[in-house]
Order: C-alpha cells, then sequence, then structure tokens
C-alpha cells in the first residue's frame, strides 16, 4: 500500500520546472487506485488546487474558461475520493470556479454536489445561489436556494430575496447586498478580490445608467 500511495502522490505532485501552461489534469482512475488512502490523497488534490485557484489553461473568450478546467477536474477528483470534504472547502472550490475562473458549468457541478451532501448548510446554499442567479441565468433554483438558506441560519433578508426572485422582480436592487454577505464568510483572498471586483463593476454600471 505505501508503495502505490508514493506512486500516486509522485505523479499528482508538481514537479518546480513545470510551466503552467503545461499542467495536466490528474487521471480520474486515480480514484480507483487509492487502496484505502482516498481521504489522504483527496487532502492532496485539495493543497494541490489552493495553489492555482486562479489558474485557466483555455479561455473561451477575455473573461470565461473552458468548460472541465484543470481546477475543476482536480477539485472534482477530490470530491470524488473524499465525498464529505467540509462545506467550506467545497464552497470556497465552486467559488474559485465561478468567480475566479469563470468555469461556469464546472462550478455548477460542484454547487450541485455540494447540496446534495450538505443540504442545510446555509452559507453553502447562498453560494450557489448566486452562482444559479448570475451565471445560470436559472431564478426558479436560485429561489430555491435562497429560501433554503433562509430557513437553515441566513439573515431574514434572505426570505425577501428568494420571494422577489420567484416573483422575477428585484434581482438587481440587491446584487451588491449578495456578494457582501458573500465576502463576509469567505477567507480565501483571491476569491474576496474577485468579489469586490464584482461589486465595483456594479457600481460602475450603476453610475454610468444614471447619467
Amino acid at each position: 500500500m505505501a508503495i502505490v500511495f508514493f506512486s500516486i502522490t509522485t505523479i499528482l505532485r508538481r514537479p518546480s520546472e513545470q510551466k503552467r501552461s503545461d499542467y495536466l489534469p490528474p487521471p480520474f482512475a486515480v480514484k480507483y487506485l487509492s487502496v484505502g488512502m482516498s481521504y489522504q490523497l483527496a487532502d492532496s488534490l485539495w493543497l494541490r488546487a489552493l495553489q492555482d485557484f486562479d489558474y485557466c489553461e483555455q479561455k473561451t473568450n477575455e473573461t470565461e474558461c473552458k468548460g472541465k478546467s484543470w481546477l475543476f477536474q482536480t477539485l472534482n477528483l477530490a470530491t470524488e475520493m473524499d465525498p464529505l470534504l467540509e462545506p467550506a472547502m467545497y464552497r470556497a472550490a465552486g467559488l474559485a470556479l465561478t468567480v475566479i475562473i469563470s468555469d461556469y458549468a464546472g462550478a455548477s457541478a460542484i454547487f450541485d454536489k455540494a447540496m446534495r451532501h450538505y443540504p442545510k448548510d446555509w452559507n453553502m446554499a447562498y453560494a450557489a445561489a448566486y452562482h444559479a442567479l448570475y451565471e445560470e441565468k436559472n431564478k426558479t433554483k436560485a429561489a430555491r436556494l435562497y429560501e433554503k438558506a433562509a430557513q437553515n441560519g441566513a439573515p431574514a433578508w434572505v426570505f425577501s430575496l428568494a420571494g422577489r426572485i420567484a416573483m422575477d422582480n428585484g434581482e438587481d436592487q440587491y446584487s451588491k447586498q449578495i456578494l457582501e454577505g458573500m465576502i463576509a464568510s469567505n477567507l480565501d483572498e483571491k476569491i474576496i478580490k474577485r468579489l469586490k471586483d464584482k461589486i465595483a463593476d456594479i457600481e460602475s454600471q450603476r453610475k454610468s445608467l444614471k447619467k
């Protein structure tokens, strides 16, 4: 077992001379070779992904990363090997995919998986609802997730937000408040910076509309 574990971790280890453009996603077959070491390998994959939360190997345009990105495949494999990763880890993974590199398909997969495992974690539901509303453009799903967040400890105004979205009215009015709420519940500096950038974009657009 020790030999297998050493071999797998050697595959996953990042060579010091490797360029970011040369990154290859970890083979999914690793999941079947863990030999009782799945939790340890999941942690290794998570730590590896943390080093490059902003890495997008192939952009579809100036702001979006192609689906099934290197980051998604690394994080997804980690959640396959340890489905019960901490909620904060799932949330950071989903937000890194949606707000940092804009791999929206990958973020949807991670958030959907997270909600299956942690349906009563309001911070998770809140982050997933943001993604559903602004990136998936699925207001029905977003309203349901905001309602779930409110039912499990989110601020009272989230109930109102869920109702407004369900009636197809008012989501832009709350966009800044939603993002500020997400900033308050996250610790990763790259995610916080990107969320603040989004707030700045919202304020800039509002000012231009008033002119």
